[in-house]
Parts: C-alpha cells; sequence; structure tokens
C-alpha cells in the first residue's frame, strides 16, 4: 500500500490512547512530543511505572476502565494498542465510522495512518516509513540518518529562523530573499556548527546578510552550540 505522506498538527488538539502497555507507552510519548491538548489513556491493567511517571504531566488522564464508544467524542486522533484484537477492529470500525483519525497496532488494514520512524533535532523533523513492510528496516535507517544529522542542523534551523523574518521585514523582492535564504544554506555555516566554530558562523554571515541586519548577527548566534 502507497501511503500519503504528511506532518499532523495536534497542537491543542483531544486524543485517545487505548492501551497503556509497552506500544501504548511509545505512542504517548510521539504525542506527547507534539503539544496536544489532552489525551485521554484507557486500560483495565495497573498502569506499570513508566505509564504512571508519564500521567502526571497535566495533559494525560490515565482511566483504569474498559473503553466505551463515548469515549471518541471530540477525539481528533485515536491509538489502539491492546492485546485484544477483537477490541481493536471494534474501535478501528468506529473511527471509520466518525471519521477519525486512527492508528491500530495489529491491524495496519483498519488503520488510516502509519507511524513512521522518527528522527528529531529541534524543529528539523525526519520520518522514515517501509509501508509497514520492515519496520525493522526503518528503524536501522533512522539509526543511520541520527549519525548524519546532528545537533548542529537543530542549530542551523535555529538561526535561520532568527534570519528569515528579519530579512522578510527589508521589503526586499522576493527574488531577493529567496536568492539569500539559498546562498546561506549553501554556505560552510552548517559545517562550522558542527564544528563548534562560532567565530567563524559570525564571519559567514557578516560576509553574506544584508548591511543592516549585520549589528543583529550576536543576537542571531546567541545560544547557539
Amino acid at each position: 500500500m502507497t501511503y500519503y505522506p504528511i506532518f499532523l498538527k495536534v497542537k491543542n488538539r483531544k486524543c485517545l490512547l487505548v492501551g497503556a502497555g509497552a506500544v501504548g507507552v511509545r505512542k504517548l510519548k510521539s504525542i506527547l512530543e507534539c503539544d496536544p491538548d489532552h489525551v485521554t489513556v484507557l486500560d483495565t491493567a495497573d498502569p506499570g511505572p513508566e505509564m504512571l511517571e508519564i500521567s502526571r504531566d497535566q495533559r494525560v488522564s490515565f482511566e483504569q476502565r474498559h473503553f466505551r464508544a463515548e469515549d471518541m467524542n471530540d477525539v481528533f486522533i485515536t491509538f489502539a494498542c491492546t492485546s485484544n484484537t477483537e477490541l481493536n477492529r471494534h474501535i478501528a470500525d468506529l473511527c471509520a465510522e466518525k471519521n477519525i483519525l486512527c492508528n491500530i497496532a495489529d491491524f495496519p488494514e483498519g488503520s488510516n495512518f502509519i507511524v513512521p520512524s522518527v528522527i528529531r533535532q529541534g524543529d528539523l523533523t525526519l520520518a522514515v516509513s517501509s509501508g509497514g513492510c520492515t519496520p525493522a528496516l526503518t528503524k536501522k535507517i533512522r539509526r543511520d540518518l541520527q549519525d548524519i544529522f546532528g545537533q548542529h542542523y537543530a542549530d542551523f534551523i535555529t538561526l535561520m529562523g532568527r534570519i528569515r523574518p528579519l530579512v522578510l521585514d527589508l521589503g526586499k523582492e522576493t527574488s531577493h530573499n529567496t536568492a539569500l535564504f539559498r546562498l546561506l544554506v549553501a554556505s560552510p555555516i552548517l559545517d562550522e556548527l558542527e564544528a563548534g566554530n562560532m567565530a567563524r558562523v559570525k564571519e559567514i554571515l557578516t560576509e553574506t546578510l544584508p548591511q543592516e541586519l549585520v549589528p543583529r548577527i550576536p543576537e542571531l548566534i546567541d545560544e547557539l552550540i
């Protein structure tokens, strides 16, 4: 099956997670990284130590009880991670009826999305998927990519995120701004950040940025590396 790749915004949304075992805890951690409004977690078993620790987060409510259909009211996204195959499929059917996004741990055919292996460096997010065919390979690729995309990528994105609005505020032509951003990306800044050579980063910025922004360089590179 070919999936449409997408980055989904769950900020300020309500989420439901049914099943708080090892898989459920892993899913919950990934959801919380994206700042949802609230995550309701359901499981009939006693919560494990890690689940208890995570449930101290004010965005999480753990309830030790059976799933009910009304638990899906006002829910944006649902994860079913129980060891009960029949229950997981029932949740998938309800999600289909209510047009709710769902990921069913043991039933990819009933899910309308799968969760890829993810690498995060600050605001940089890389997602790898094999369409559910071989999760072991996607994990290997993720480990390989982690060796390439280190902290310096996060720092570079932070730097560009600071530069971009200042450049746009100068009111120059779009073509000028596009050329400048491409020049910055093609420059050795990324390599110098990896080496921790902030003096050279400052020199490159001085040579590349519009003169109006040169006095702002100290604040642009503040707390990088």
